[in-house]
């Protein structure tokens, strides 16, 4: 009886991996977005203010 569990060669049964490097060769590589001018910068920024303000005002309020 033969042994179909061991893979023989660089063969995929299912060929998912095979049309997996075939969909990424295809791929275009200029189709990514040009960065934003400061979107995800000022949102963190606005972030870290606010979680200063919040440690401030509760330390303000355990202290006083």
């Amino acid at each position: 009886m033969a042994n179909n569990q061991a893979p023989q060669g660089n063969h995929d049964p299912a060929g998912s991996t095979q049309m997996f490097r075939a969909f990424v060769d295809e791929a275009p590589q200029g189709r990514q977005a040009p960065p934003t001018s400061g979107g995800p910068r000022i949102g963190l920024i606005l972030g870290v203010v606010v979680a200063i303000a919040v440690v401030a005002a509760v330390a303000w309020l355990a202290l006083g």
